[in-house]
């Protein structure tokens, strides 16, 4: 069962569009149907029905006006015709327009897969040996980062960047460099024809590749390391494999938006009420966690970048990732054990996305089942300190110290008179600069010399602002609590 509302998400990225909803985005799905033009459809209420057959406009009107499912997918690009949503509203039936470019069975297959649930997605390895037996080398099936999905059994005779590559589960940079210079990149992105790379390098041998798609999303590519170029009949071997493993990526897809799905409402449940349950069906240990804020900006936008990074830092594959994670408005939050390096997790993340985009990220402090909420809260007021590298809260507590005194000051609650606001008062009105002096000469626990460098003054010039300060104020620096008081209220007052 899914919601139309979610179906609609996944489906997005096939260039759907809902055109109308006349019982909302709510409505329950729990049954896919095909329409078979020879006969008279029949549809479930919770239905959603993939429209085959239905070349015309008059041919959707009858469709959508009689059926009883809940929703009907038709071919078609926006804005749906006027006639087609007087049908959706007198049968209450949604419509949605998908890209003509999709296949009819890759649409069947992402609807079974997300409404349905639980079906089975197929084995990728499975097909790798396949492809492998009928094009004669050993494959491997790659997403659009060169990572690697699935391999072949076969492994004789293989160069040493296949043996890189599957270790490390992804291309070798030098090597993906290599490709990218030879234009191989550029061609999966414009066409589905399968491209001959000769030998590049003395790691990486020749390769046949071809483009996994669904309608004109490039989803990865199929790599198949041959001995030279091959006939027309083992490279249209590849081209329908690679059709193949489009369906499972697709199936995989509609899983893993569930899955995302799932996981990301139990982090937030977790964020904002932490029970050792809710730790266990995430399959994170009850102590010792740490809790991550990332914020991601392309240019101006935010939203974008943020999926974007969702999306990355919840890819799997079936291979096991330290952290879970939620995108809550523009702020992914992921919970991590603390026995893995977060900073390093931030900077890994950091990588896959576009090299334009700015990260910015607070890692909370270490935390039990209990503590996780304060965690959180710690990673947001790091994250807000964030500039150009991971804010950590065990090495920058003072300065999240001083900022919720800052936030207390705007409220109104710092003291308007007293030694620190009779000397940024004198400062306003005579240009003098005694409030920064006192700020180093405290900072410096009293050491003239020290803070006369850090203010790149000379010593006397410093004690002689001291004496002065003294005529404008009542300077308590022989009271210990006075000097802390001051401190905290100038550093502030100088930082807000």
């Amino acid at each position: 069962m899914v919601a139309l509302d979610r179906l609609v998400d996944v489906l997005g990225s096939l260039g759907t569009h809902l055109s109308c909803a006349p019982r909302g985005r709510d409505v329950e799905l729990r049954g896919v149907a095909l329409h078979d033009p020879a006969e008279q459809s029949q549809a479930a209420s919770d239905d959603v029905l993939l429209g085959l057959g239905t070349p015309s406009v008059a041919a959707a009107v009858r469709l959508v006006s009689t059926t009883s499912a809940a929703a009907v997918v038709l071919h078609g690009t926006p804005p749906l015709d006027e006639r087609v949503v007087a049908a959706s509203r007198k049968s209450g039936a949604a419509v949605l327009l998908v890209d003509p470019a999709v296949p009819w069975a890759q649409l069947v297959s992402v609807a079974q897969t997300l409404v349905l649930g639980g079906q089975r997605t197929g084995d990728l390895f499975a097909l790798a040996d396949v492809i492998a037996g009928v094009v004669g080398g050993p494959v491997t099936i790659e997403d659009q980062q060169s990572r690697v999905l699935a391999y072949s059994y076969r492994q004789q005779d293989v160069d040493p960047v296949r043996i890189q590559t599957i270790l490390g589960r992804r291309v070798p940079e030098e090597a993906r460099r290599a490709l990218d210079e030879f234009g191989v990149f550029t061609h999966l992105a414009t066409t589905d024809e399968p491209i001959f790379v000769p030998r590049l390098t003395t790691q990486l041998g020749n390769r046949l590749v071809a483009a996994v798609r669904a309608g004109r999303e490039l989803l990865g590519s199929v790599w198949v390391e041959v001995n030279g170029p091959v006939d027309r009949a083992r490279t249209a071997a590849l081209v329908d494999g690679a059709r193949t493993a489009a369906l499972h990526l697709l199936r995989a897809r509609a899983s893993t938006d569930l899955e995302r799905q799932a996981e990301a409402d139990l982090v937030i449940s977790l964020l904002e009420s932490a029970t050792p349950a809710t730790l266990a069906r995430l399959g994170l240990p009850s102590t010792d966690l740490r809790v991550i804020a990332v914020q991601a900006h392309v240019g101006h936008g935010e939203h974008g970048a943020a999926l974007l990074a969702f999306q990355r830092a919840t890819a799997g594959f079936g291979w096991s990732r330290p952290g879970r994670s939620a995108l809550f408005g523009n702020v992914l939050y992921t919970v991590i054990p603390s026995g893995d390096d977060a900073v390093e997790w931030v900077r890994s993340l950091a990588r896959e996305l576009p090299a334009e985009a700015v990260v910015q990220a607070g890692i909370g402090g270490p935390a039990d089942c209990a503590q996780l909420s304060a965690s959180r809260q710690e990673a947001d007021e790091c994250l807000a300190l964030s500039v150009d590298s991971p804010v950590v809260y065990d090495s920058a507590w003072a300065k999240v110290l001083l900022r919720r005194l800052a936030a207390e000051a705007d409220g109104g609650r710092l003291p308007t008179r007293g030694p620190v606001a009779d000397l940024i008062r004198h400062d306003a009105e005579h240009g003098t600069q005694y409030a920064v002096t006192l700020h180093a000469w405290l900072a410096a626990q009293g050491d003239a010399r020290s803070a006369a460098r850090e203010l790149n003054v000379h010593p006397n010039t410093l004690r002689y602002r001291l004496q002065k300060m003294s005529e404008a104020t009542d300077l308590p620096l022989d009271d210990p609590q006075q000097r802390l008081a001051m401190a905290i209220a100038l550093s502030i007052t100088l930082n807000r």
